[in-house]
């Protein structure tokens, strides 16, 4: 972390590239065990892709290329971006046949200027034929799967219909690490059921997994989800932190973590005509400077809590 108190993106990133990458959203159109019935119907509780997909890839019907090509025109302004991660980032993206999955990897590395992709799924879409693949792609590109674990409370994955327990996540991380592939987790704090202990119990559980990268978010209220109706029928089920109250949180779970992990995020905004709550009118910066500043005053750093 050198300097830094906690280990961040950006020094991970120039562990592989010396010039800044820019990240491109694309949608292959694929779906969810927990949306299609083979395991449940209607997604997460909290779910709308809608809220965090470009325009440009909401639906899925553009080929790989043309949405990357329409990422690039998107961040023109950004000149000093000259290379790009192709983030396949809607619903389940090893949700399909190993033939379209390929197909889709390999169209997407092809495009002149990418380095890197980044796959986001769930825990039980990652079969051993979906990571032998990802072991191939990773031995000539940057390969990064990012796996949504969103708690590891058993109880509160089956409030949410995640359709997957958190020993399924233990296995996928488990059997990418042995496969030498880099592994994200993704986890939501302030699910509903779960204590500040308990989502400290999940800091600890998940610094002595084999992570390389996690990615912390807030839980959002977010338009057209089973969640929202819960939420409007009865605000006081679901308690929502105030930004100052977040902020700690966030500390406290910094420093339990194994000081080896990247923290790429700790908190996301869903566009204001989607979100119902919470309203902190702060933006992503600007809550990263306070995170920041308190960081400072509590001489806080991550693994300051760590047991190995």
């Amino acid at each position: 972390m050198k300097n830094n108190p906690y280990y961040t993106y950006p020094q991970f990133m120039r562990r592989f590239f010396s010039e800044r990458i820019q990240k491109i959203s694309v949608n292959p159109g694929f779906s969810c065990p927990n949306r299609d019935g083979k395991i449940s119907r209607g997604g997460c509780t909290f779910c709308n892709n809608q809220s965090f997909s470009p325009e440009y890839c909401l639906h899925g019907t553009s080929s790989i290329t043309a949405q990357i090509q329409q990422g690039k025109q998107f961040f023109a302004h950004k000149p000093n971006y000259q290379k790009f991660i192709v983030y396949f980032q809607s619903y389940s993206n090893t949700y399909a046949p190993i033939e379209r999955l390929e197909q889709c990897y390999n169209e997407a590395l092809s495009v002149e200027g990418v380095v890197r992709l980044a796959i986001g799924t769930r825990p039980d879409c990652v079969s051993q034929e979906v990571l032998e693949l990802l072991a191939e792609l990773s031995k000539k590109h940057f390969i990064l799967l990012e796996l949504g674990v969103e708690s590891t409370h058993d109880k509160t994955l089956q409030a949410i219909n995640r359709g997957h327990d958190f020993a399924c996540s233990v296995d996928a991380i488990q059997r990418a690490h042995r496969m030498g592939i880099l592994t994200a987790a993704h986890l939501i704090l302030g699910l509903p059921l779960e204590s500040r202990e308990q989502i400290l119990e999940s800091a600890d559980k998940m610094a002595h997994l084999p992570i390389d990268m996690i990615k912390l978010h807030q839980l959002q209220i977010i338009k057209n989800t089973p969640m929202a109706v819960q939420y409007q029928n009865n605000p006081d089920s679901i308690p929502l932190f105030s930004y100052p109250q977040y902020i700690d949180l966030c500390i406290d779970f910094m420093e339990r973590l194994r000081p080896t992990i990247c923290i790429e995020r700790f908190v996301s905004q869903s566009p204001a005509q989607w979100r119902i709550a919470p309203n902190w009118q702060l933006k992503n910066y600007e809550f990263v400077h306070k995170l920041e500043k308190r960081i400072k005053e509590r001489g806080a750093f991550q693994g300051r809590l760590f047991q190995i």
